[in-house]
C-alpha cells in the first residue's frame, strides 16, 4: 500500500517526484524518500513521517537529477523510520518497491551468507541486492530485473534505476498497480496515474506481469512471458482539480459534499424512460441475469459493508439467494457454489488484495460470471471480471471511504433493481425503486444541510472512549458503516449492531458514558427498533438518532435529527451521509488527522 514515482526527463525531476508524492500519500505515509542520478552517482534523501517532510529536506540539500524514483510508504515488514524507508540501495541500484515478497527471508539469508550487506529490516530490501548480483552477469538492467522476477514470490510493482545505464528506469507489475505515463522528452512510472495528472494525461496500464523499460525518449513494454508487447495508451478524463482540496478544510469534508454530484454521474446515462438501462451490465446481461439463480458478493471494508446492504435488497427485491462475505476469508476456504452463481467483488480502487485474489479464484470455481463493481477504470479487478459497472466517484484522496462507499450503493441498487425486474418482480416496485435512485442526488443534496446540526452533537463526543451504533434491515451494515467511519478518524472505540442483538449482550455496556447512535428510517422494522431504543433510554443511554421526518415525532429528545423521507433504496444512502459528518467532525474536534489516520493506507494492495 505504498506510493511509488518515477521520471525520466531532460530536466531537473526531484520536485516533480516529491509532487508525485503527495498526491499519492493516500496509500501509505510512514515514511518517504527520493533517490535521483546525479554524476554517475545515486543521490538519496529518505525521512520518516509525512512527504512535507521530505520535501523540507530536499529544500536545504542542492539534490538534483534528470531521472529519479520516489516512495512514501506504509510500513509492512519494519518499523516507520529513516532507515527502512525507500528507495533503498546496493552498489550502482536503487529501488522502490509496493506488496510484500513472502519469501524475503530466505532470499535475505542467501544473499547475507554472499555478502550483502542489509541496513533495513524491510522485505524490499532484498530486490535491490538480488538486481545489484545480478547485473554482473546480464548485458543491461532490463535483463537483470527480468532475470530477478521470478524469484520474487508474492506481489509487487517495483520501478528499478542504476548508475550503469543513466536516463532508464524498468518497472514491473505482479499482483500490485503500475502505470506508464507518456511526456514530451520525458516518461514516468507511478502506483496511481493521480501522481502524474499534473504532467501528463497519457497513460498506459500495464498488465499482470508486465516489465517496462523508461527513458525519455519512449516506453517498451514486455509481457511476463518476455515478449514484446503494444499496451493501449488511454487518455485520462480526470482534472488535477479532482486532487485539490478547494475551500475545503479537509478532503474527507470536500468527498462528503461531492456525494450528490458523484451519486448523479453514477446514474448518469444508466436510467431512461423510468427503467434501468439494463446493457450497463454488458451486451447479454438481460441473458445473463435469466440464467443467475444466486448472487455471491465479496468484498473488504467499507466495500463489505456496501455488500451487505445489497444482499438485503437483491433478496427483497429479486427474491434470489444472495451471500455476502469478507474477501480475506473467502480466499482461505472452500465455499460451494451453486449451478447459475454470479460473482460479484467490490473495491474502490480495483487492487484491493484480498478481493483481487478472490476473484481471480473465483475464475477457477464455476461461476456463471464475474461482475466488479469498481472506481477505477483499468484496474486489475476491472479487467479481470466479464462484467464491469463503475461507479464514478471520482478520485477520492481521504483514507476513509466516503463519496466512494454511496456510489458503490447506488451501482448495487441499479443492479438489484436490473436483476429483480428480469426476475419477474413487480412492475411499480419496480418503478418506484427506480424513482428512488432519480431522486437519490437531490436527497444527499437536502441531507448535508443538516451540517450545522450534526456538528454541534459532536461535542458531545468529544470526551468518549466508546459508542454503540445500532440499525435494522439494510441499516445495520449502515450502522457498521458509521461505526468504522468513527473509529478510523476520531481514534474512539466503535462497535454495531443489529439493534435486535442488544438484550443478547451488548445492553450490558450502556449507560451514561455510551452514546448510542441509531438510524430509524420509517420502513417495516422501524416500531421494532424504536422499541430496542426505550431499552437504550430505560437503562440510563444517551441516544443519538437520525430519524426519517415522518419518526422524528416518534422519538422525543433533542439529540434527534430529522432527514428527508425516503424509501427502500434510497434510505441506506441518505441514512449514511449523517454518520460520515458525525464522525468528521467529532475527529476534527479531538484533534486526529482526518484525511490521514494512523496506521491506515487508502488502497490496501497487501495481504
Amino acid at each position: 500500500m505504498c506510493g511509488i514515482v518515477g521520471i525520466s526527463a531532460r530536466r531537473d525531476v526531484v520536485a516533480h517526484l516529491i509532487s508525485g508524492l503527495k498526491a499519492l500519500e493516500y496509500r501509505g505515509y510512514d515514511s518517504a524518500g527520493v533517490a535521483v542520478l546525479a554524476d554517475g552517482r545515486i543521490e538519496r534523501l529518505r525521512t520518516q513521517g509525512k512527504v512535507q517532510a521530505l520535501e523540507a529536506l530536499h529544500a536545504g540539500s542542492g539534490v538534483a537529477g534528470h531521472c529519479g524514483i520516489a516512495h512514501t510508504r506504509w510500513a509492512t515488514h519494519g518499523v516507520p523510520s529513516e532507515g527502512n524507508a525507500h528507495p533503498h540501495v546496493s552498489g550502482p541500484v536503487s529501488v522502490v518497491h509496493n506488496g510484500i515478497i513472502e519469501n524475503h527471508a530466505a532470499l535475505r539469508a542467501e544473499l547475507q551468507a554472499a555478502g550483502y550487506v542489509f541496513t533495513s529490516q524491510t522485505d524490499s530490501e532484498v530486490i535491490a541486492h538480488l538486481v545489484a548480483r545480478a547485473l554482473d552477469g546480464q548485458p543491461d538492467l532490463l535483463a537483470a530485473v527480468r532475470s530477478v522476477l521470478p524469484r520474487l514470490h508474492g506481489a509487487y510493482s517495483i520501478a528499478v534505476m542504476s548508475t550503469d545505464e543513466p536516463g532508464v528506469l524498468v518497472g514491473a507489475r505482479l499482483g500490485s498497480p503500475l502505470v506508464a505515463g507518456l511526456g514530451s522528452d520525458e516518461n514516468y512510472l507511478a502506483s496511481d496515474i493521480h501522481a502524474l495528472l499534473p504532467l501528463t494525461r497519457r497513460f498506459i496500464y500495464l498488465a499482470e506481469g508486465d516489465v517496462a523499460r523508461v527513458d525519455a525518449e519512449g516506453v517498451a513494454i514486455w509481457d511476463e512471458g518476455g515478449a514484446p508487447v503494444e499496451r493501449a495508451v488511454r487518455e485520462s478524463q480526470f482534472s488535477t482539480d479532482a486532487v485539490e482540496r478547494g475551500e475545503y478544510r479537509h478532503y474527507m469534508l470536500k468527498e462528503i459534499h461531492e456525494q450528490p454530484q458523484a451519486l448523479a454521474d453514477t446514474l448518469e446515462g444508466r436510467i431512461a424512460g423510468g427503467r434501468v438501462l439494463t446493457q450497463i451490465l454488458g451486451v447479454d446481461a438481460e441473458d445473463l441475469l435469466a440464467r443467475t439463480e444466486a448472487v455471491h458478493i465479496v468484498a473488504c471494508g467499507t466495500s463489505y459493508h456496501a455488500g451487505l446492504v445489497a444482499r438485503y435488497w437483491i433478496e427483497s427485491l429479486a427474491g434470489i439467494p444472495c451471500t455476502a462475505e469478507i474477501a480475506s476469508e473467502y480466499r482461505y476456504r472452500n465455499p460451494v457454489v451453486r449451478p447459475g452463481t454470479l460473482f460479484v467483488s467490490i473495491s474502490q480502487s480495483g487492487e484491493t488484495a484480498d478481493t483481487l485474489a478472490a476473484l481471480k479464484l473465483a475464475r477457477e470455481r464455476g461461476y456463471l460470471a464475474q461482475l466488479a463493481v469498481c472506481n477505477v477504470p483499468e484496474s486489475s479487478i476491472v479487467r479481470e471480471s466479464s462484467l464491469v459497472l463503475m461507479t464514478r466517484a471520482g478520485p477520492e484522496i481521504g483514507v476513509a471511504s466516503t463519496k466512494a462507499f454511496t456510489t458503490q450503493l447506488a451501482a448495487l441498487a441499479l443492479f438489484a433493481l436490473a436483476f429483480a425486474r428480469a426476475k419477474g418482480l413487480d412492475e411499480q416496485r419496480y418503478l418506484d425503486g427506480v424513482r428512488q435512485l432519480e431522486q437519490l442526488p437531490g436527497l444527499v443534496a437536502e441531507t448535508l444541510r443538516l451540517d450545522a446540526g450534526i456538528q454541534d452533537l459532536a461535542g458531545d463526543f468529544a470526551d468518549k472512549q466508546h459508542a454503540l451504533f445500532l440499525g435494522r434491515g439494510t441499516h445495520w451494515p449502515v450502522a457498521m458503516e458509521g461505526a468504522l467511519k468513527l473509529k478510523e478518524i476520531s481514534y474512539i472505540h466503535a462497535e454495531a449492531y443489529a439493534a435486535g442483538e442488544l438484550k443478547h449482550g451488548p445492553l450490558a455496556l450502556v449507560d451514561a458514558q455510551m452514546p448510542v447512535i441509531a438510524v430509524a428510517p420509517n420502513d417495516t422494522l422501524i416500531d421494532k427498533l424504536l422499541s430496542n431504543l426505550e431499552e437504550v433510554r430505560t437503562r440510563g443511554g444517551v441516544l443519538y438518532v437520525f430519524a426519517d421526518h415522518d419518526i422524528g415525532s416518534r422519538v422525543d429528545d433533542s439529540r434527534t435529527l430529522v432527514m428527508p423521507a425516503c424509501g427502500e433504496i434510497a434510505a441506506p444512502i441518505v441514512s449514511t451521509v449523517p454518520l460520515q459528518l458525525l464522525s468528521y467532525h467529532v475527529a476534527v474536534l479531538r484533534g486526529t488527522d482526518v484525511d490521514q489516520p494512523r496506521n491506515l493506507a487508502k488502497s490496501v494492495t497487501v495481504e
